[in-house]
């Protein structure tokens, strides 16, 4: 698994040759990029490893084979053909998990369904975003959102995260905001945890308020910077300052 690491670190380094969105593993020290590689040291891996054993005790693999999960995070957030509406990754999972297994739903922050979440999309680490096309109108919405001023500090996440990208912010390298990495585990957090918590952050960052926990705002701004991060490479569980 440590090679897979290193191979992925590798592409990702590639991919910074070329034109296009830069992950925010390229603004790291050397220290946390080796944290995120070596999966005997990356902190993530203790929740992917919890999330496969709830993988297999709450009886996914009765409908899904784990080899059929690669890939299925890159698609994601997706068109929901039941509502006709966008729904993330954790989404899919909750609602997979409570129709077909009729069990009660897990708290969609809670360390259970982050693992889980980790877990599914850990079998695409390493594979390039691929939004889904059919998300149109969401995207619109999800730039709107990216790009309106908010708070009583009147910011917008478009003039962090695309006007000063690479500018420093107390001592640190803003970056360009992207999710290929989530869930990922955040040193300020001491513990993994999701896009819309940092999404939350921001927002209160602000000094706005944030949207409830699971709002279609998030899931419209993922839809959008998944978009805007096209063919960058899935690097759950991720490692950030």
């Amino acid at each position: 698994m440590r090679q897979a690491g290193r191979v992925a670190a590798f592409a990702l380094a590639a991919l910074a040759i070329g034109a296009g969105p830069r992950s925010g593993y390229e603004t790291m020290t050397p220290e946390l990029r080796a944290m995120q590689d070596d999966d005997l040291a990356n902190p993530g891996m203790l929740s992917v490893a919890e999330g496969e054993a709830l993988f297999a005790a709450q009886g996914c693999t009765g409908c899904h084979a784990v080899e059929a999960m690669r890939g299925v995070a890159a698609r994601y957030p997706a068109l929901d053909a039941a509502s006709g509406a966008p729904i993330d990754l954790t989404g899919r999972i909750a609602q997979c998990r409570e129709a077909r297994q009729h069990r009660p739903p897990l708290p969609r922050e809670g360390r259970e369904m982050l693992a889980l979440t980790a877990f599914v999309a850990h079998q695409s680490r390493g594979m390039p975003l691929q939004p889904d096309p059919r998300l149109e109108e969401a995207r619109r919405e999800g730039e709107a959102l990216f790009r309106e001023r908010r708070g009583q500090l009147n910011l917008s996440c478009a003039q962090c995260h695309d006007d000063h990208a690479g500018r420093h912010l107390a001592g640190s390298v803003i970056p360009e905001g992207h999710p290929n990495g989530y869930p990922m585990y955040r040193l300020e957090w001491q513990a993994l945890g999701s896009l819309q918590r940092r999404l939350r952050n921001c927002i209160a960052g602000v000094r706005s308020e944030p949207f409830p926990t699971g709002a279609p705002e998030y899931v419209a701004l993922e839809a959008y910077l998944v978009a805007r991060a096209r063919g960058l490479l899935v690097e759950t569980p991720a490692v950030r300052p």
